[in-house]
C-alpha cells in the first residue's frame, strides 16, 4: 500500500493513511502488520477507519520501529499484511446501548467499532481514558456520530479526572453489554466492575500476525488462545 498521508494527530502519536487497495474489512478491532524497511519483525497496528479504497491507522511512538514510521513521507511504499485477527462482533442479539470504554492507544480501534455500531442503529456510549490533556485524541471525530462521549485523565487536565470506571460510576451510565480496549489494568478494573458480559481486545507482542508462531499466546478459561489469531477480541467471560 501506499502512504496517502502520514501527520501527528497529538503526543507522540501519528495517523497514517494509507492507499492502493486491500482486502475487505471484515470486523471493527482487525490489525494489520507492517514491514519496515530494515526490521526483521512486522509492527502490528489497529485498523482505526477504513473505506472501500483506504486504511486509517493511528500508532504511537515507543520505539526505533515506529520513530521509522513517524518519519515517512507521503508516497511511500509499505509491504502491509491484513486485514488480520478476529474483530469485535457486533451482530448481538438485543444489545441497543453498549459501552464503548478505551484507553490510551487502544481507542483508535474503537472508533471504527462505533462507526459499525451506529450504522446498525446502537446507540453506543464511549468512555475513553488518558493520562492527560495533551494525549486525548478522537473526541471529536466521536462526538460527530452523535453519540455521547466522556473523558477521562489521571491528571485532570482534561474532561474528568481519575479513569474511565471513576467516569463511569459517576455519571452513572447504564449499558447492556460493553467493548474494550486498552492497557491490562483498565482491562482488569473493567472486568470486575461491569455485571454484563462484553468483548475485550486483548494486546501481546506478535511475530508472525497469522497464527504460526504461537508467540503471542495467552491462557484463557478455554485453554491457551492466539491473540493474532484467535483474537485479538476475546469474551469477558473467556479471560
Amino acid at each position: 500500500m501506499t502512504i496517502i498521508e502520514n501527520s501527528k494527530l497529538v503526543d507522540k502519536v501519528w495517523r497514517m493513511v494509507l492507499g492502493g487497495g486491500h482486502k475487505p474489512v471484515t470486523a471493527p478491532g482487525q490489525f494489520v502488520n507492517i514491514q519496515l524497511p530494515g526490521r526483521f519483525l512486522r509492527r502490528p497496528i489497529s485498523i482505526c477507519d477504513w473505506d472501500d479504497d483506504t486504511l486509517t491507522i493511528i500508532y504511537k511512538v515507543v520505539g526505533e520501529g515506529t520513530e521509522q514510521m513517524s518519519l515517512m513521507c507521503a508516497g511511500t511504499e509499505l509491504d502491509v499484511l491484513g486485514p488480520l485477527g478476529n474483530g469485535f462482533n457486533t451482530d448481538i442479539e438485543r444489545m441497543r446501548h453498549p459501552l464503548v470504554v478505551g484507553g490510551g492507544v487502544g481507542v483508535p480501534p474503537l472508533y471504527g467499532l462505533c462507526k459499525t455500531l451506529v450504522g446498525k442503529g446502537c446507540i453506543p456510549t464511549v468512555v475513553i481514558g488518558f493520562n492527560t490533556a495533551s494525549e486525548v485524541m478522537l473526541y471529536d471525530e466521536f462526538k460527530a456520530l452523535g453519540i455521547d462521549v466522556f473523558v477521562t485523565t489521571i491528571d485532570g487536565t482534561g474532561g474528568e479526572k481519575g479513569v474511565v470506571t471513576d467516569a463511569m460510576s459517576r455519571n452513572a451510565i447504564l449499558s447492556d453489554y460493553f467493548y474494550c480496549c486498552g492497557p491490562r489494568p483498565m482491562i482488569e478494573a473493567l472486568k470486575r466492575d461491569t455485571m454484563t458480559e462484553g468483548q475485550i481486545s486483548m494486546e501481546e507482542r506478535m511475530g508472525c500476525g497469522f497464527g504460526a508462531c504461537v508467540g503471542c499466546t495467552i491462557e484463557t478459561k478455554n485453554g491457551f488462545r492466539r491473540v493474532c489469531a484467535d483474537g485479538p477480541v476475546f469474551l469477558k467471560s473467556e479471560l
